[in-house]
This record gives C-alpha cells, structure tokens and sequence, in this order.
C-alpha cells in the first residue's frame, strides 16, 4: 500500500499544535482521543495523531454516510456486514450500537490497526469487540466462502494506485458470496423506501475530492471486472455483481 507522505492530523483545526516535528518522529504512533456526533449518539474515538498507511482519521463520508444509513436503516435489517477500509473502526461501532448489526471490520494488515479498533470497541461499550479481518486489497482473501452479503466503505479512493486492487477483493467479495441456508429474503417493510437493495451489494460513501479523472479510473475498473456501479443519490454508490 502507498505510504502517506504527511500526517492527516493537520487537517483538523483541533490536531495538537504543540507537537513538535522532533516529538512527532519520535513517537509516530501518538494518538489523539476525540468526541465524535453522529446520529443519536456520541463516540469518543481514538486515532492516531499519525500512522504511516494513513489509515487513522475520520473523514467527512463517514458522517454522511452514517446520516444515510440511518435514513435508509431497513437495508440493513438481517444482513452480514463487513466494512473494508475500516480505519479506527468508528462506523462499525456506530452501527453495532444503533442496530446491533453483524458487522465485521478489516484494514491493511497491521497490527496497531486492529489493536485501535479493539481499543475503541472496548472504550465505547463493545464487548467483546466486533470481530476483525486483516486484509491488503489485492491480496488472497483469508476467508474462501465469505457469507457478507453487504459490504460497505466511506472515503476508500484516496489512493488511486490502489484501486485495482481495491477492485479485485470487491469483485472476490461480491463474486464468490456463499447466501447462508438460514438467511431471509431482505425487505423493507415499514419504510418509504422503493428501492430493493440487491443481495449481496457494496454501498460506498465518497466524499473526499479527488480529481474526476481519477473518480473514473474506479467506476471504469468496476465495469471492466464486471461489476456495476449506481448513484443512489447524496453521493452513495452502490456496486452488485452483473
């Protein structure tokens, strides 16, 4: 995976200002304990002040994205979920708490990854914590038989070298989904929602700004796997097999 080549931290207008560039190559996995809104509740996440595979902050389409779902909370009703791209794990602990999802995390193979996620589960009430893959994009996937017929991510196409990759575990994902015999038909009984979402599906959340040249190269990479892609509206996408 791409290394970054800057902290994400100093993105955010309350980073820790007093960090000094020495302290910070000292000390390259400081974290940062921050309050989080989302939907009905709050989240205190940690994050790392910074990480190498910059897999640390949330970003604007993690909100959104959380927004969304709970506006469209019947699609989820009975289904195995597994995030790519999980980060600090705030999303899936958000929809754990709210819904009581089956919901997996995974990210880049790396242990202080998964240990953050496990720390975060535990410091916001989630016990034992939500079960983990660790996963490179491109890579075999640990799991022949995966059974998660809803796959989902928010703000995934920052790096563009990484998206065939990315493309190759979706298509895995979504081409070799094993439905589980005790599994029921999705519905959406009780909610304005016409739309039948498919089984299994990607829901994805974009909005970090990226060229749209470069937006394409993933929507095009998607079509020639195979798979197809559809705007749902607030800049969620959803990817089936075709």
């Amino acid at each position: 995976m791409d290394i970054a080549l800057f902290s994400p931290a100093s993105l955010f207008a309350d980073s820790d200002e007093n960090s000094t560039d020495e302290e910070n190559k000292e000390t390259p996995q400081n974290f940062e304990e921050r309050k989080h809104q989302f939907p009905g509740m709050e989240l205190i996440i940690r994050e790392f002040s910074f990480h190498q595979l910059n897999a640390n902050l949330l970003w604007p389409g993690t909100f959104a994205f959380a927004e969304w779902l709970v506006q469209h909370r019947s699609w989820m009703e009975g289904r195995r979920v597994i995030e790519l791209g999980s980060g600090t794990g705030a999303l899936a602990i958000f929809l754990y708490k709210s819904f009581k999802l089956d919901i997996t995390t995974s990210d880049y193979d790396d242990p202080d990854i998964e240990e953050n996620i496990a720390h975060n589960c535990r410091f916001n009430g989630i016990t034992p914590v939500l079960p983990h893959i660790k996963h490179s994009w491109g890579d075999v996937f640990p799991i022949h038989n995966p059974d998660w017929d809803l796959v989902i991510a928010s703000d995934i196409l920052l790096y563009v070298k990484q998206y065939s990759n990315l493309i190759k575990t979706l298509t895995f994902l979504l081409k070799s989904y094993k439905q589980q015999a005790t599994e029921a038909v999705p519905h959406n009984s009780g909610s304005h929602d016409t739309y039948l979402l498919p089984r299994p599906a990607f829901l994805m959340s974009w909005r970090r700004r990226i060229g749209k040249e470069d937006e394409s190269l993933f929507f095009n990479g998607c079509d020639k796997a195979g798979i197809e892609v559809q705007h749902l509206g607030s800049r969620v996408y959803c990817i089936v097999p075709r």
